[in-house]
């Protein structure tokens, strides 16, 4: 009601003229009256420079009044945006190409009309200046390992933001990070040298359980002196079924005592 009373005197004549007009020139003046917004689409109608109150017309068929009333079509319809390659330097002084995915939409036509002067280009910026911003508190590794969470911080900043345009940012992702080559080889040569570390542990752990196995097994053969006979027997089976040309017989050592004992008593 404010916005009606605000075209004055001279506005109320000017439309009274434009609606008589429409009359005396009825019906061929309907075609250029009528118009019709698609589901997906609202129109902000402007009467004299004023918008309409209550809200956005549409969707379906609407009536302007020719002279006095302009609209202007607006599409709620999800947006990708793609933000192009940003370069930035991370809180561990290492330079990064970051680029990504802005999923958004408008929810109100007319504060997307009425408070910013192109609303898509305005988004785009504020996605490219809102992710230089965050990354650069980031490391590296923070980098590449939380990516979910950076995206979550951009998309609340960048809805936060929007909110007084009538945007509302459903999504952010970051698609790539790019590295300098040397630091991607030095990051090979750092993750080698850290996975031939682990390698040489679980090298030595294996090597000290097997040596605290044998230790046991020779306790075993001392208490039973006939077990390393039959631990003999088992290595020429094992031998033997190899199908080899040679075959290793070992000597029993108390063999070897009792021989030693009798070239003593000799």
């Amino acid at each position: 009601a404010d916005r009606q009373e605000g075209i004055g005197v001279c506005g109320w004549i000017l439309v009274s003229l434009s609606f008589f007009l429409v009359l005396i020139t009825f019906p061929i003046s309907i075609w250029a009256c009528m118009k019709v917004i698609r589901e997906y689409e609202r129109a902000v109608v402007f009467r004299l420079g004023r918008i309409l109150p209550n809200k956005a017309k549409g969707p379906g068929m609407i009536l302007i009044l020719p002279c006095t009333d302009t609209f202007i079509k607006v599409d709620l319809r999800m947006i990708t945006c793609k933000i192009p390659p940003q370069e930035i330097l991370t809180k561990d002084a290492v330079t990064a190409q970051v680029d990504g995915v802005v999923y958004y939409r408008i929810h109100s036509a007319i504060c997307a009309v009425a408070n910013i002067s192109d609303v898509h280009s305005a988004t785009l910026l504020l996605a490219q200046t809102t992710l230089r911003n965050i990354l650069g508190t980031q490391s590296l590794a923070q980098l590449l390992a939380g990516r979910k969470e950076i995206a979550c911080s951009i998309q609340a900043m960048l809805d936060s933001a929007t909110e007084q345009w009538g945007v509302k940012v459903a999504r952010v992702e970051i698609k790539d990070v790019r590295i300098p080559v040397a630091m991607q080889r030095a990051m090979a040569a750092e993750a080698e040298a850290a996975r031939e570390t682990r390698a040489k542990v679980v090298a030595a752990e294996g090597e000290r359980d097997a040596s605290r196995a044998l230790k046991q097994a020779s306790v075993v053969l001392t208490e039973s002196p006939a077990s390393l006979q039959l631990r003999y027997l088992q290595t020429l089976t094992t031998l033997a079924a190899e199908n080899n040309s040679t075959i290793v017989f070992p000597l029993p050592m108390n063999m070897l005592g009792n021989l030693g004992r009798k070239s003593r008593g000799g």
